[in-house]
């Protein structure tokens, strides 16, 4: 039994507010399709017509321009579902059901809600108890329709596009370099300064391997880049300023650029907070790919070795870094160095030196994963120079041969550098007399805009000041680079490869390029001795064996050469007087310090050398109190008579200590011809002989 309109209408209901729900899908809508907002409005009156004053119809219009989709990004719907679950709406009011959602979820949400609070539900077609199952169950239906309704319009569109898509024919937004031509076939950039930019980008990539380099390097030249305006007032226009890494990232990965045709490379799927969760495909997955569809700057298979060498670039993506671009360490199997004994590729640390940092190859990846020992951990300085010297040995034949294509490319690099900044300064110039051109056409009564125009026409002028200066500079540093002199240099370093080598202006980044295009990797095994196998890109394989590594406190040992020498030295010098000849002769400590007395004691009791007073005392040496009772004087007195001469005396030490020779003993002193053998003699003597020196002095 049908109940009608008026009988669902009660006075609980009357006595709540009635909430109408405004909703247009998009913005275009809002200000294209006025009608249906009219009649949305419209449903007031129904309201007023059932009994609702016209103060309590309350209108919730604030989604207007928003998908009914999903209820996340909806404030009003939101607020028209808080208020029914509070129980302060009597009747909810919508055109169709589509305007109050197109999601099955967030309907039946709805109606639940209204079900439990008795709320009732308005459309244009009538009025509905969701209490009631026959209610709500028309509602429901109508729901599903609205819903199945927005998927077939979807479908439809999204069929017409992909299948455009198929043929290569769906029209897109074109990067920077690229444009449509009239029958809106993909063309080159007229802009011959553009195009020349972009070859000029993606050479350079291909020399350096690496976007940052790519980044820097366009930097150093003071070359800009062009940006196409994607919005705004100025839409359509390129604009020139300096590139920047992620710019440089979205040209090596767009597919376009090698002219190609690409369709659905992304992913996205609506989460159920609102937010669209976005992802990168990878290229098999992609709806449509047509290589060689148009155009292009590069070929298709430069471009699957760009990206190839951005993943090897990535320490995320990359195995262990394997073929990554050489870092600015001296490590010079960076990425190439493999384990002997599990096969796992080794990394790289560096050990702190006082003079350059030392680098170690390390087997460490079960030891971060599992927590086990290090496999084995090998000192690389020794390594790198075996290497170095095996790549002398192999490469210098055709050192002459590469340099010759070396030279021939420095030159092609210049001329197109300077093809760069010549039209940097055309376009310069040309805006410069664009903006003269508009300031000469404007009535200068009109000053506002006179002003302005000025203004523009001044920072041109500026513009292309800075663009010939910077020109001219660049000239002047080819020019010093071109000269003759130069030249024969170069040409004598590759002539002498161990020369160009071993120079100091040879960064380790550059010799590690040179590495990694002659070896393909090199095994490492340290079993005693350190053996290694070098593979090159060829497949030839070289075995190098190299002596142990010595320890830490073995590279610090002092040498044989200097211990012997301060055992010899010991017999006629102090510690700090032999510091002294040590240092004469240029020796050197384990650590590479200078000599001093201190040290050279510390070697001394180290390797057990006799000392200077154990060798005096063995020769029969008195200190200064027993030679003064031998001789029977204070031993002041004996300090004089060693100043005096009249005794013999040794230092020991640095501290003005000395050991003595007793007269007649060792050396006895003569007087006219008579040798002072007895102590006796020699006291009476000596006493004579000092007052003559106090008298004479």
């Amino acid at each position: 039994m049908s109940i009608s309109a008026d009988q669902k209408v009660t006075t609980s209901h009357l006595q709540r507010d009635a909430y109408l729900y405004v909703r247009q899908s998009t913005i275009r809508q809002v200000f294209e399709n006025t009608e249906s907002t009219k009649r949305q409005y419209g449903l007031r009156q129904k309201a007023v017509a059932l009994g609702w004053q016209t103060e309590n119809v309350i209108v919730i219009d604030s989604d207007l321009g928003q998908s009914g989709a999903s209820a996340a990004d909806r404030a009003g719907f939101q607020r028209l579902v808080t208020e029914v679950g509070l129980g302060r709406a009597g009747i909810v009011l919508g055109l169709e059901v589509s305007r109050l959602a197109r999601n099955s979820t967030d309907w039946h949400r709805l109606l639940e809600i209204c079900a439990l609070t008795d709320t009732l539900i308005l459309d244009e077609d009538g009025l509905y108890d969701p209490s009631h199952f026959n209610d709500r169950l028309l509602l429901g239906l109508k729901g599903t329709m609205s819903e199945a309704e927005l998927h077939v319009l979807r479908a439809r569109l999204r069929g017409g596009i992909e299948n455009k898509a198929r043929r290569g024919e769906l029209k897109s937004p074109l990067p920077i370099g690229l444009a449509y031509d009239e029958d809106d076939r993909v063309v080159l950039e007229p802009d011959r300064q553009v195009q020349a930019t972009i070859h000029k980008f993606f050479k350079t990539f291909e020399e350096t391997g690496s976007a940052m380099a790519t980044v820097k390097h366009f930097r150093q030249q003071g070359w800009q880049f062009p940006r196409k305006l994607r919005r705004g007032v100025h839409k359509g226009n390129i604009v020139w300023g300096e590139l920047v890494h992620s710019r440089a990232l979205q040209l090596l990965h767009n597919p376009r650029y090698a002219g190609a045709f690409f369709f659905g490379r992304s992913r996205q799927r609506k989460k159920g907070d609102g937010h669209v969760d976005f992802r990168r495909l990878p290229p098999d997955q992609w709806h449509t790919l047509l290589p060689d569809a148009h155009v292009g700057y590069i070929t298709w298979d430069r471009y699957q070795r760009n990206v190839q060498q951005l993943l090897k670039n990535a320490q995320s993506l990359g195995g262990d870094r394997r073929k990554s671009p050489a870092g600015e360490g001296p490590a010079l199997l960076q990425g190439l160095a493999m384990c002997g004994l599990c096969g796992k590729r080794m990394t790289v640390r560096y050990d702190c030196r006082e003079t350059a940092p030392a680098p170690r190859y390390v087997c460490q990846r079960d030891g971060i994963e599992q927590g086990q020992p290090l496999c084995q951990s090998i000192p690389g300085k020794g390594v790198d120079e075996a290497i170095g010297r095996l790549l002398l040995e192999k490469v210098t034949p055709l050192a002459l041969e590469v340099t010759l294509a070396v030279q021939q490319e420095l030159q092609t690099r210049r001329e197109e550098a300077d093809a760069l900044r010549k039209q940097q300064v055309e376009r310069a110039r040309y805006e410069a007399e664009l903006a003269r051109a508009r300031f000469m056409q404007v009535d200068p009564r009109n000053r506002l805009v006179a002003d302005a125009l000025e203004a523009d026409w001044n920072d041109t002028l500026r513009n292309l000041n800075d663009a010939q200066e910077l020109y001219e500079r660049c000239c002047q540093q080819d020019a010093a680079m071109v000269v003759d002199s130069t030249r024969s240099q170069v040409l004598e370093l590759a002539i002498n490869f161990p020369k160009l080598w071993n120079d100091p202006r040879t960064s380790d980044r550059d010799r590690k390029r040179i590495v990694r295009l002659l070896i393909e990797d090199v095994t490492l095994i340290h079993e005693g001795q350190i053996t290694a196998h070098v593979r090159f890109q060829g497949g030839v394989v070289e075995t190098l064996r190299l002596p142990r590594p010595l320890s830490a406190w073995e590279l610090r040992q002092t040498s044989p050469q200097v211990v012997q020498a301060i055992d010899r030295l010991l017999d006629d010098f102090t510690e700090g007087q032999v510091a002294d000849q040590l240092n004469q002769q240029g020796l050197r400590s384990g650590t590479g310090s200078s000599f001093c007395g201190r040290l050279v004691g510390q070697i001394r009791r180290a390797h057990r050398i006799v000392s200077r007073y154990e060798r005096l005392r063995g020769a029969g040496m008195l200190t200064q109190h027993e030679i003064a009772e031998e001789l029977n004087v204070h031993p002041s007195t004996v300090r004089k008579w060693r100043c005096c001469g009249l005794l013999t005396a040794h230092a020991y030490n640095d501290k003005n200590e000395y050991l003595y020779e007793l007269p007649g003993a060792n050396r006895p002193i003569k007087q006219q011809g008579t040798k002072l053998t007895d102590p006796r003699r020699f006291r009476d003597f000596a006493h004579e002989r000092s007052d003559e020196v106090q008298h004479e002095a």
